[in-house]
C-alpha cells in the first residue's frame, strides 16, 4: 500500500499529460439543492446517442465529444427534470447541476419531504441497472428502527435473516441458505471472522455506516459468480459535495434484563473549493446491555416410538455487546477523467457473555434407550428415566482485562482498498487493490460446572412446546466436579484481492449505443484456526472447596420473568467473579492438563485462490430493448491443511491435499423499456457455491474404541447452479414502485451430511486411496462426512409495492405504504445413508415458503411515524450440518418468526430531529423445532427494546 501512494504523484502527472492529448469529455455531476449527490441518474446528451447514469457518487463521463452545442436532459425520479442547452469546448470540462424537487401532475406540483429523497435515490439506481436489484439507500434505512444492516436487510423482498443473541445476522436470500450468498463492501468481499464456514457477520456493520445497500438478484459478467441467491454490496458514505457534518445520540432500555442500551455517531466530510480533494469519516459506537432466556431440548423415542427427553436445557445469558465502528474515503479528482479513491473501515465487536445452564440428561443411548431405565405410566407414556445426570454449569471469563469476568469474544474485520477511475479517449479503466481482515478470539474462556450421576429424571411432555425436566437433588448433593477448563479460541482470513476492468463504447447496430467491457479479477485468501483447551484439576488443600457446589459462592439465577414459562426454576450456579478469580497457572493449586480432543482435528490451515476473466457486451439493440450478456471463466486452486487424529487426541500427523478446478459461466441480462416508467427484466445466469472451509479440509479423526470415524473431503465440489428470472417493475411519477417476477433455480450437487453406519475397510480404501487404514477387516464403523448431493430445484415468485398517496387530498397524501412478499418452493432429489437414497423429495434447506414484510407510514413536513412487520415461515435449517437426518424425526426446522418494529420522529428544526424507536414488540423468540411443530428444540427469547435520541445533519 505505501508504494502505490508513492506512485500516486506520477500517475497524477500521466493522467493530466494523457487528458490533454483528448478530444472534449465532459463529467457532469449532479446533486439535489441540499448538495447531496443523486446517484441513478439519467443523463442524455443530444446530438448523437450520448447516454447514461450516474454513479454512487452522483457522476457520469462522456468521453471524445465533438465541441459544440448539445442539449442536456436529466431525469430523476421525485424530481423535476432538468433540460437546457450547453455548449461544450476545450479537453475537458466539468458541468454541476442542481436538481429541483418535486414532480408536476396534472393538479399540482408535489414536493417530498425529506425522508422521501432516499427512496427516490434508491428506486432511480434499481430502475436504470442493468440486472434485476433491489436497492436501500442511508435515508430508506433511516426510516425503519434498523441497528444493524442485517436487520435493514430484512426488509428487502426475498431475504430472511438468522438471529443470534436478538439481532440479524446471517442473510437467506431466495431460500438459499448463507452459504450460498455473497456480501461485498464497496464490490470486494467481506471475509468471514467465524472459523469454519464463509459467512458475513452482518451483525457487526452499524446501518449508519452504509450510504446504500445493492441487493443483485441476477449477476452480469464483471461480478464474482459465487452468489447462487444473491449478492449484497454494501456502499460506504460517498466523499459530500461541500461541507457535511452529521451526528446521532441516543439512549434505550432492554426490557430483558433492565439493560441500558447507548448509541452515538458522528459523520464529517467535505470538499476543497476546487473540489479535487475530497473526504468523508464516519464512526459510531454503541453499547447493549441485555440478555436472553433460553430452553432447549433433545427428543429422543423408545423402540415403541414413546418419546421422552434425553438432554434438556435451561439457559440465562447476561451479554454486553459493544460495537465499534469507523470509516473514510478520500478521493482525489486529479481531472475531470481521473478519480483516485482511498478507502478503510473497521468493525470492532465485543461480546462479553455469562451463562448459566440447568442441565438434565439420559447418560445411557439415547438412540437405543434400556427400557430399564425408563419410566411408565398406566397409559405407556415416558414420565422420566433412570440412569440420569443433572449439572449446573456457569460459562465466564477471567476477571482482569476486557473480559471482565465474561467470555469474551473479540470478532473484528479491517478493510483498506485503493481504487481508481480512468478515462483514456473512448477507453474507460476501473482498478481495486483491497487487503481485508476478518479474525475472532476467545481468550480465557472458562467452565466450572457440578452436578450428580444416577439420579431419577421426570419429565412433563404434556406440553411439548414447554417440556420441563425435573430431579429432586439438593444443592449439598451436586458433588462431582465434572468440568473446570479454560480455552483459548484464534482464527482469522486474511484476503487480497485485486481487479481490473476496461470498458469501450461500441457501435454494432447503427444509431444505437453499447459498451464492450472486459477484465480481470484476483482473490487470494489465507484461513487459520489455532484453538486450545485446558481442563484443571484442584490440588490439596483447595480441592475440598470444590467437592460441594453448596460450598462455592452463588448466584440465584432464577427468575419469575423468565419468558419461556415461570415453570422453569434456573436456581442457583458457581458465581462468575469466583470463576475468573481462579489462577489456574499457580501449579501449587491446579494441575493443568492439555485436551487435545477438544480441539485438535477442529485446527487447520487453509489456502485458496481465485482467478477470473470476463468479457461482457451492453447494448442498446433497439430505443426500448437493451442487452447485457457475457462470460466469466473462475480458476479455483485450494490448498488445505489438516490433522489426523487417532482416538480423539493423538496427533498422528498432517494431511495436505490440493484440488483446482475451472468454472465457464455465461450470462444474459435483458431489459425492454415498455415506456419511461414501466421496466421488463429478464435473466439467464450461472453460479456457484463453494464449500464450508472446515468441510474441504483433509482431517481425520479416527475413534478405533467407538468405531467412528469422520474426515474432511478436500475433492467437494462447489454447488452449481443455473438461473432464469423475469421480473416487471412500474415506478410512480412521483416515488414508488410496483414490481412482480418470477424465478428458477437449477441446482447441482448441493452439500449434505453423509452417514454411512456400515463403513467398511473396503469402503475407506476406496474412498481414501493411499491413506492408512483403520478398519480392521470384519469391523462396522460409523462414518461422516460432507459431500455432494445430486440436483435440487427452487422456485419462487415475489411481489413488492412501494408507495406514498400523495395523489390523495389532504391528510392522506401524508400516508405511505411498503409491502413485499415472496414464495419460494425447493425440492431435492434426496438424502442418501449408508450409499442408498432412503428420503426423496425433500425441501432444501433454508428455503423459506412464505417471506412478508409490511409496513405504513405516515409524514409531513415534521413528522414521520412507521410501524412495520416481518414475517418468514418455517424452513429446514442446515446451519452447523443439522437439517436433515436419516430418520425425519431428527429434522432440525428454524421456526417461523413476526417481527413488529414501531418508529417515529419529530423535525425540531430542519436540522434536527428527535426520534424514538421500538424494535420487538412481539418479543419474537428464536425457535428451533425437531421433526414436528410442537416438539421444541430450542426457545429463546430477547424481550422488546425502545431508543429515545435525536439526529442532526448539517450541509451546505
Amino acid at each position: 500500500m505505501r508504494n502505490i501512494l508513492r506512485l500516486l504523484p506520477v500517475l497524477a502527472c500521466l493522467f493530466a499529460f494523457n487528458a490533454k492529448a483528448q478530444k472534449t469529455s465532459v463529467r457532469i455531476r449532479v446533486s439535489d439543492e441540499q448538495n447531496l449527490a443523486l446517484p441513478g441518474a439519467s443523463i442524455t446528451l443530444s446530438p448523437g446517442n450520448n447516454g447514461g447514469y450516474t454513479n454512487s457518487n452522483g457522476e457520469v463521463t462522456f468521453a471524445a465529444l465533438p465541441a459544440g452545442d448539445y442539449h442536456l436532459t436529466i431525469s430523476y425520479i421525485g424530481f423535476a427534470t432538468l433540460e437546457k442547452n450547453v455548449k461544450l469546448s476545450g479537453t475537458t470540462m466539468e458541468l454541476v447541476e442542481k436538481l429541483s424537487p418535486g414532480v408536476t401532475t396534472d393538479k399540482e406540483v408535489i414536493v417530498m419531504g425529506d425522508r422521501l429523497r432516499g427512496q427516490a435515490r434508491a428506486l432511480n439506481q434499481q430502475k436504470n441497472s442493468d440486472n434485476i436489484t433491489n436497492i436501500v439507500s442511508a435515508d430508506q434505512i433511516g426510516r425503519f428502527p434498523d441497528a444493524n444492516i442485517g436487520d435493514a436487510v430484512k426488509r428487502v423482498p426475498g431475504i430472511t435473516m438468522q438471529n443470534d443473541q436478538g439481532e440479524a445476522r446471517n442473510i437467506i436470500v431466495r431460500g438459499m441458505g448463507p452459504e450460498f450468498n455473497a456480501v461485498t463492501l464497496n464490490g470486494e468481499r467481506v471475509p468471514s471472522a467465524e472459523g469454519d464456514n464463509r459467512r458475513v457477520q452482518m451483525d457487526l456493520i452499524p446501518a449508519d455506516m452504509v450510504q446504500t445497500i445493492e441487493v443483485s438478484k441476477t449477476l452480469t459478467a464483471d461480478m464474482d459468480a459465487d452468489a447462487i441467491g444473491g449478492s449484497v454490496n454494501l456502499i460506504t458514505r460517498a466523499t459530500p459535495n461541500g461541507l457535511r457534518i452529521a451526528g446521532t445520540i441516543a439512549g434505550g432500555y432492554n426490557s430483558i434484563r433492565n439493560g441500558f442500551i447507548g448509541t452515538a455517531g458522528l459523520l464529517i466530510g467535505s470538499r476543497t473549493r476546487n473540489q479535487q480533494l475530497g473526504f468523508v469519516v464516519n464512526g459510531t459506537i454503541n453499547k447493549n446491555v441485555y440478555g436472553s432466556d433460553n430452553v432447549e431440548a433433545v427428543w429422543s423415542k423408545d423402540a415403541n416410538g414413546k418419546l421422552f427427553v434425553s438432554d434438556h436445557d435451561v439457559r440465562v445469558y447476561d451479554v454486553t455487546r459493544i460495537r465499534r465502528n469507523l470509516s473514510a474515503t478520500v478521493d482525489y479528482r486529479i481531472n475531470a477523467l481521473n478519480t483516485i479513491y482511498l478507502t478503510g473501515t473497521y468493525n470492532w465487536r465485543d461480546d462479553k457473555e455469562n451463562r448459566f445452564r440447568l442441565r438434565h440428561r439420559y447418560r445411557g443411548d439415547a438412540e437405543n434407550p434400556n427400557p430399564a431405565d425408563l419410566i411408565y405410566n398406566s397409559d405407556g407414556d415416558i414420565t422420566g428415566y433412570r440412569n440420569g445426570e443433572v449439572l449446573r454449569q456457569t460459562k465466564g471469563g477471567i476477571n482482569s482485562g476486557r473480559n471482565d469476568g465474561r467470555r469474551l469474544e473479540d470478532q473484528r474485520v479491517r478493510t483498506a482498498a485503493i481504487r481508481g477511475e480512468h478515462l483514456w479517449g473512448k477507453l474507460a479503466a476501473k482498478w481495486s487493490v483491497q487487503y481485508a481482515k476478518a479474525s475472532e478470539k476467545r481468550p480465557e474462556e472458562r467452565y466450572i460446572s457440578l452436578g450428580r450421576r444416577s439420579i431419577t429424571v421426570s419429565q412433563n411432555i404434556s406440553d411439548p412446546e414447554t417440556p420441563v425436566l425435573t430431579d429432586l437433588t439438593a444443592m449439598q448433593n451436586y458433588t462431582r466436579l465434572n468440568e473446570l477448563t479454560n480455552q483459548f479460541q484464534d482464527q482469522f482470513e486474511q484476503d487480497l484481492n485485486a481487479k481490473l476492468k476496461f470498458e469501450l463504447p461500441v457501435s454494432l447496430i447503427t444509431n444505437r449505443s453499447g459498451q464492450l467491457y472486459f477484465g480481470g479479477r484476483l482473490r487470494t485468501k489465507t484461513k487459520e484456526r489455532n484453538n486450545t483447551f485446558y481442563s484443571y484439576e484442584a490440588l490439596g488443600a483447595n480441592a475440598a472447596q470444590f467437592a460441594n457446589i453448596s460450598l462455592l459462592p452463588l448466584v440465584d439465577r432464577s427468575s419469575y420473568n423468565f419468558y419461556p414459562g415461570n415453570k422453569y426454576v434456573a436456581g442457583e450456579f458457581v458465581d462468575p467473579r469466583f470463576l475468573g478469580g481462579l489462577n489456574f497457572r499457580d501449579r501449587s493449586l491446579f494441575d493443568e492438563t492439555d485436551e487435545p480432543a477438544e480441539y485438535l482435528a477442529g485446527n487447520y490451515r487453509a489456502k485458496e485462490t481465485i482467478t477470473a476473466g470476463y468479457v461482457g457486451l451492453k447494448h442498446d439493440i433497439t430505443a426500448k430493448f437493451s442487452v447485457n450478456l457475457g462470460v466469466r471463466v473462475e480458476h479455483t486452486s485450494i490448498n488445505y491443511t489438516g490433522n489426523i487424529v487417532e482416538d480423539e487426541e493423538d496427533l498422528k500427523g498432517t494431511a495436505t491435499l490440493k484440488n483446482n478446478y475451472t468454472d465457464v459461466l455465461p450470462s444474459i441480462n435483458l431489459k425492454y423499456r415498455v415506456n419511461n416508467n414501466l421496466i421488463l427484466k429478464g435473466a439467464w445466469t450461472n453460479s456457484l457455491a463453494r464449500p464450508k472451509y472446515y468441510d474441504l479440509v483433509p482431517y481425520f479423526n479416527i475413534n478405533p474404541n467407538d468405531l467412528e470415524l469422520s474426515a474432511g473431503n478436500p475433492s467437494l465440489e462447489p454447488v452449481r447452479a443455473t438461473n432464469f428470472d423475469l421480473m416487471a417493475e412500474q415506478y410512480f411519477r412521483s416515488v414508488g414502485l410496483i414490481s412482480a417476477g418470477v424465478f428458477y433455480k437449477s441446482i447441482d450437487k448441493f452439500f449434505y451430511s453423509y452417514i454411512d453406519n456400515q463403513y467398511t475397510q473396503s469402503k475407506f480404501a476406496a474412498d481414501f486411496p493411499g491413506v492408512s487404514n483403520p478398519i480392521a477387516v470384519g469391523e462396522n464403523w460409523d462414518f461422516a462426512q460432507r459431500r455432494n448431493g445430486t440436483g435440487a430445484q427452487v422456485w419462487g415468485a415475489e411481489i413488492a409495492l412501494q408507495r406514498q398517496f400523495d395523489f390523495l387530498p389532504g391528510l392522506w397524501k401524508g400516508f405511505g405504504i411498503y409491502l413485499n412478499y415472496t414464495y419460494t418452493h425447493s425440492t431435492t432429489e434426496g438424502i442418501y445413508v449408508d450409499g442408498e437414497k432412503i428420503r426423496s423429495d425433500v425441501k432444501l434447506p433454508g428455503a423459506a415458503p412464505h417471506i412478508f414484510n409490511a409496513s405504513l407510514s405516515y409524514e409531513n413536513k415534521k413528522v414521520v411515524v412507521r410501524v412495520s412487520g416481518n414475517f418468514t415461515s418455517a424452513y429446514v435449517d442446515d446451519s452447523d450440518d443439522a437439517g436433515y437426518n436419516a430418520d425425519a424425526f431428527n429434522d432440525r426446522y428454524y421456526d417461523k418468526q413476526f417481527f413488529l418494529d414501531a418508529n417515529a420522529s419529530y423535525a425540531i428544526t430542519g436540522k434536527l430531529r428527535l426520534f424514538a424507536e421500538a424494535n420487538n414488540l412481539t418479543n419474537q423468540p428464536l425457535r428451533y423445532y425437531q421433526g414436528a411443530k410442537d416438539r421444541t428444540a430450542q426457545l429463546e427469547y430477547y424481550g422488546p427494546r425502545y431508543n429515545l435520541g435525536l439526529k442532526f445533519d448539517l450541509s451546505r
